[in-house]
């Protein structure tokens, strides 16, 4: 299969900034909301920017199940953007060993671009993710940690494929209960579509829950 697609391949620095809040509201329920730019084109262009609202419901310490909604734009070549809105579920199953936290992340996005501006705005992308992640309590504010996700398009006429694999390091600083911020590098990499891309991305994300 790898044989249908160019071999054209690109690299790219970019930064992703984002801020992040979740409010409980039971014992099991929250809310949160997020809103993230990425920047790209090596951190000289705003590439994508998004808002997110979500619902979590928390079944134990170790099981926990969302639903989110995201509007989202994402920069084209002749530096319009195009709007899109994904819809995704999420189910994350959390061990703890010791010093040792490993999480399992599933999840099932459908995702719809330019809907009233394009003929294949009606027709959503399907895609399946799944991140592993492992954390280490090094101390009792910085968690170190290092992960692994998986992209599946469930649409791909081509069978089941992987189309994007990030790889990503850092580590979780956390302030207090409320306050949490996050720095990490990744590297995010494309296989099996035409001019495939290879992104080295810097990050820093805050949170805070209330």
């Amino acid at each position: 299969m790898a044989g249908d697609y160019c071999c054209a391949q690109h690299s790219d620095a970019g930064l992703w900034m984002s801020m992040n809040g979740e409010k409980k509201i039971t014992k099991g329920f929250s809310i949160s909301l997020a809103a993230e730019l990425r920047m790209n084109n090596n951190i000289t262009q705003v590439g994508t920017y998004f808002t997110e609202l979500g619902l979590n419901y928390r079944f134990s310490k170790k099981v926990r199940l969302s639903g989110n909604y995201r509007f989202m734009a994402r920069s084209r070549a002749d530096g319009t953007y195009s709007n899109r809105h994904r819809y995704y579920f999420d189910l994350a199953y959390r061990e703890k060993i010791k010093s040792v936290t490993v999480l399992f992340r599933t999840r099932f996005q459908s995702q719809y671009a330019d809907i009233l501006s394009s003929p294949e705005g009606k027709v959503p992308e399907y895609y399946s993710r799944n991140k592993l992640t492992i954390k280490y309590d090094a101390t009792k504010k910085a968690t170190p940690y290092i992960s692994t996700e998986l992209f599946t398009p469930l649409c791909n006429v081509h069978g089941i494929t992987i189309d994007n694999v990030r790889y990503s390091g850092g580590v979780e600083y956390a302030f207090n209960r409320v306050h949490t911020i996050d720095l990490f590098y990744m590297l995010q990499q494309e296989y099996n579509v035409k001019n495939s891309e290879t992104d080295h991305i810097i990050g820093i994300g805050y949170y805070f829950t209330f």
